[in-house]
């Protein structure tokens, strides 16, 4: 779970980029938490309005529809950075060394290779959405009250690009550990031990971690 793994810094160029990278990542995380706290608002406004006025929020699914590229994407470079994702620990955790770092750089670079094929594919889908020749620069628009998709669209692959920068500084941070043989590498989500996963998880609860 987010906030479970341990990244370490120091004063390398690498650690830097790091560090700036996760800076935009956390604006993002941000950006996403708050399109979710502004659906909850939309859902209570569209509920009562229907209740009590016999009048629901107009265009409610359509403005949940613009949203969900805030909430699915914009934070998953965010919980790469921490190893937030799913991750199989029960196998890498008894790795150790360069073995470790071996595998975990595979796996990234796999990732990585996946990811640049969705940057690719979802910027030809907001291309064949974006037409500055049509009103609101739009081809297609939502079903109710006609907002434009391309800013929607626009969004994923955004989010993509932003990860396929972690995942190359990643690599990088790998590579580096793959030479070095180092015990504790910056920039790369280390696994904890169970005693220090619940430290991590109890300052990340309480806001501590911020």
């Amino acid at each position: 779970m987010a906030g479970s793994s341990l990244v370490l810094s120091d004063e390398s160029i690498l650690s830097k980029l790091d560090t700036g990278l996760n800076r935009l990542e956390g604006w993002l995380a941000l950006l996403s938490g708050l399109a979710v706290f502004s659906l909850m608002i939309m859902a209570v406004v569209s509920v009562s309005g229907r209740n009590f006025f016999n009048s629901p929020l107009a265009g409610y699914v359509d403005w949940i529809e613009q949203a969900m590229p805030l909430i699915a994407f914009m934070g998953v470079s965010y919980a790469q950075r921490d190893g937030g994702h799913i991750r199989m620990d029960m196998l890498v955790g008894v790795l150790k060394g360069r073995s470790l770092y071996v595998v975990e750089f595979m796996t990234t670079l796999a990732i990585l290779t996946l990811i640049l094929l969705l940057v690719w594919g979802t910027w030809a889908h907001f291309q064949r959405s974006f037409d500055f020749g049509s009103p609101f620069w739009s081809r297609d628009s939502s079903m109710d009250i006609s907002l434009p998709l391309w800013p929607a669209k626009l969004l994923v692959p955004l989010a993509f690009s932003v990860l396929s920068l972690r995942l190359i500084l990643q690599l990088w941070a790998y590579t580096q550990a793959i030479v070095r043989n180092d015990e504790k590498p910056v920039a790369i989500p280390l696994v904890a031990d169970a005693a220090t996963q619940a430290a991590l998880e109890a300052e990340h609860v309480s806001g501590l971690d911020t």
